[in-house]
């Protein structure tokens, strides 16, 4: 399988799995069959222009048809990070190629240029391109500076060496971290992941960077109560958010008990 090697910013190498021309093919299908239900929705519409000028109708349809055709691409992959509906059918999804977040601006890119792709027929050109460049990119996702990769599914790791039975706050917030476990992208996670393990080998001032950086990207995707946060570091912070994602969800009720509330049950009743 075709997999590529990216450095993110936080100087974290992680790998992720190309999406193959078949993959790729079967989204672009769903994809279409949706743009043509809502420009066929659209063009019935148009009928009732077609009573006073026919002439008018067709083109306003043509016209709506090249609208949805691009607006689609870019609201989908915008609102769901990357994805239309074809790819979420198909696990897809589009990613920075050099590790950074997905910008809009790539987003508007890519999908500005899918008629050139699509010419002369079917996305030929778009195919011809993609199957001549080493990581299957389409001339938009050249043009942007995308890939598009196939969600892999979050194996719970050995977090052990990681974790240490340390008493982690953010789980008392389930909502929170259930909306972190949904929200967090796959290459983020195995960012953070590696930031983990590879947390000895880095010198001070890289440990302290990296960190910083990959706590930042996390914080922006759920915002805990203070509370629970605001003692920890960013190393524990990414520490506490990747036992979050990666460990099962009936492994929260196991979670060892903070130190003051060990004390306090230890302590006799007064009556």
């Amino acid at each position: 399988m075709n997999r590529l090697t990216i450095r993110a910013p936080e100087g974290v190498e992680f790998s992720v799995m190309l999406a193959g021309p078949g993959s790729r093919l079967l989204a672009l299908i769903v994809d279409l069959a949706v743009v043509s239900a809502a420009a066929s929705t659209l063009g019935h519409l148009f009928n009732v222009v077609g009573i006073l000028n026919r002439d008018l109708a067709e083109a306003l349809a043509a016209l709506a048809y090249f609208a949805v055709t691009l607006l689609y691409g870019m609201v989908t992959e915008l609102i769901w990070r990357g994805q239309t509906v074809g790819k979420r059918l198909l696990g897809l999804r589009v990613i920075d190629a050099a590790g950074g977040r997905l910008q809009p601006s790539q987003i508007i890119m890519r999908n500005l240029l899918r008629p050139v792709d699509a010419l002369p027929l079917f996305y030929l050109v778009g195919a011809a391109a993609s199957l001549a460049s080493k990581h299957l990119q389409r001339l938009g996702d050249m043009a942007a500076g995308t890939v598009v990769v196939r969600n892999e599914e979050l194996k719970p790791p050995d977090l052990t060496p990681v974790l240490g039975g340390r008493f982690n706050s953010m789980l008392e917030f389930r909502q929170l971290g259930a909306r972190l476990r949904q929200r967090t992208p796959p290459e983020l996670a195995a960012v953070a992941l590696t930031a983990l393990l590879r947390r000895e080998q880095l010198d001070p001032d890289a440990r302290l960077a990296v960190f910083a950086a990959v706590a930042a990207r996390l914080r922006e995707i759920v915002t805990f109560p203070g509370a629970a946060v605001e003692d920890l570091s960013d190393e524990q912070y990414v520490r506490n958010a990747v036992e979050i994602i990666f460990l099962p969800r009936n492994s929260v009720s196991k979670r060892p008990t903070p130190p003051n509330a060990a004390d306090r049950r230890a302590m006799p009743s007064p009556l």
